[in-house]
């Protein structure tokens, strides 16, 4: 561990970090109250996860932890030590895009395209627990999710598209 001086406060200590990110086993050095979001961002150069609100509200920052949802900006780093992440940089297989990527495209279920990475880490998650969500289920689904630009409409196609697209490739992502 090494020590660096605090801000007028007590010396804070740095911590070893490993985890998973990616399918790719990572180790960094972080302070303890290092935000996830922030380690993933500044820490491995992950800059697909974005920062919102940075109270949980937006969803922007919305990782795949073990596999499920979480957001980012809620958690310290060091809670996800031993662990796998997925970020939207993990997605894709193979060097192309994963269905769910393609669906936003193909259906333009982004503008900006800020909020998108939440988006579709959610969507990854909800689609494999659920292959062929209803409009209510897909609403409720992407609800912890917001987006000022597109009205949600061509999200919601978006995630419809992708259920065939994994349907058709006989996929989980």
């Amino acid at each position: 561990m090494v020590a660096l001086p605090g801000e007028g406060g007590p010396v804070t200590e740095l911590g070893e970090i490993s985890l998973t990110v990616n399918g790719v086993p990572r180790t960094a050095s972080a302070e303890p109250r290092r935000l996830l979001s922030d380690f993933l961002r500044h820490d491995l150069g992950l800059t697909g996860t974005h920062v919102g609100c940075e109270h949980g509200v937006c969803g922007c920052c919305t990782v795949l932890f073990d596999g499920e949802p979480v957001r980012s900006c809620l958690m310290f780093a060091v809670t996800a030590a031993g662990h796998e992440i997925t970020t939207v940089e993990g997605l894709a297989a193979g060097g192309g895009m994963s269905p769910v990527q393609r669906a936003f495209a193909e259906c333009h279920g982004l503008q900006c395209g800020f909020c998108t990475p939440g988006f579709l880490c959610t969507v990854t998650a909800l689609l494999r627990d659920n292959p062929r969500p209803s409009e209510e289920e897909v609403l409720e689904g992407i609800s912890g999710n917001l987006c000022r630009c597109t009205g949600y409409q061509n999200i919601v196609k978006a995630v419809h598209r992708a259920a065939d697209l994994i349907a058709e490739e006989g996929t989980s992502r």
